[in-house]
């Protein structure tokens, strides 16, 4: 029998460029035992004036869903998967929607804003509104939730990179899915992934705000990035990492004006140790590809090129769209 992959966790926010206030937030948890499972959350605040308090509201969207998956990673055992995958389908996605909102109302009833306690509901969860991306990783099971924008990227044994929770048709303009709309559970995607071969089990999972895919220029961009981050992580390790991610991402922020957030698992080696890999490996590709230049945004002393030429361009002002929630997390002032 294959030995049961381990996992090791990380999470990063950057707070967008010149703003304020972070409107992100993230959890993660858990080696990947049964009794340990991996849990991941990012959560994305829309921000500007229609969404006052959508800070707090990815603050709870992250703190529910890590209290779910934990729950849900507990449920997972052999002879269970049939009827935990219509649960995962169908149930918890609707258990979730109704908690933060339930949560939300809760939270205005003690801190109401000018508007009053008794301001009607719909308005009151718009001011918090937020989208969620979610994951469990159970012996046998990898399971990952989302709603609205933001991207869950996977990295297979072979190297070869995936998101298979992206939509079918890109979002317009700044809209998105969100935990205020009033059933969002009928516009969460779910990714079901039994893993009853553990060696074939996905080598990384990550889940990021938009902040970081819109940096880009191109789809082909953000998966060079996540093929690089593999290669590093797959030469040095975990440790090999931590201390570059912050760069990364803020380079990424100048780029987008968004807050940028990144949690991922990295699945460990059984008996290997990091930190030894670390010292052997030589220096990887750079995350963002062949295609960044690197005499171009550098970071002194660092070995590794900010990508300007993988990029966008930093944005412009645009209109909110109407008939939709809008995640564009400019800074306002809060209640």
């Amino acid at each position: 029998m294959s030995a049961l992959p381990t996992w090791e966790v990380l999470d990063t926010s950057v707070m967008g460029y010149g703003k304020k206030l972070n409107q992100d937030s993230v959890r993660t948890g858990g080696t990947g035992t049964a009794n340990d499972p991996v849990i991941l959350a990012v959560a994305d605040g829309h921000g500007s004036a229609s969404y006052p308090r959508s800070n707090v509201g990815a603050r709870f969207a992250a703190e529910l869903f890590a209290a779910k998956g934990r729950e849900f990673g507990a449920l997972v055992r052999p002879g269970r998967l049939p009827w935990l995958r219509d649960y995962a389908r169908y149930e918890l996605p609707e258990q979730l929607v109704r908690d933060w909102q339930a949560r939300v109302w809760a939270h205005w009833g003690r801190q109401p804003g000018p508007e009053g306690a008794d301001a009607p509901r719909e308005e009151v969860l718009r001011m918090y509104g937020s989208t969620l991306i979610g994951a469990v990783l159970a012996p046998g099971l990898f399971v990952a939730w989302q709603l609205g924008d933001g991207e869950l990227t996977v990295v297979d044994a072979d190297g070869s990179v995936r998101l298979p929770l992206a939509p079918e048709h890109a979002e317009l303009g700044d809209e998105t899915a969100s935990l205020c709309l009033r059933k969002a559970w009928h516009l969460v995607r779910v990714h079901w992934e039994p893993l009853p071969e553990p060696a074939r089990a996905p080598r990384l999972v990550a889940l990021s705000t938009d902040g970081l895919s819109k940096s880009f220029a191109s789809d082909a961009g953000f998966t060079e990035f996540t093929s690089g981050l593999y290669e590093r992580l797959a030469s040095r390790g975990l440790p090999g990492i931590e201390d570059d991610v912050p760069r990364w991402l803020e380079a990424a922020s100048r780029h987008s004006g968004d807050d940028t957030t990144l949690a991922l698992a990295h699945r460990a080696e059984p008996g290997s140790d990091p930190r030894e890999a670390w010292a052997r490996a030589p220096e990887p590709a750079r995350p963002w590809g062949p295609g960044a230049d690197p005499e171009a945004d550098a970071d002194p002393g660092s070995g590794l090129s900010d990508p300007p030429s993988a990029l966008s361009d930093p944005p412009s002002e645009r209109p909110d769209p109407t008939g939709g929630t809008r995640n564009d997390d400019e800074e306002t002032e809060r209640p």
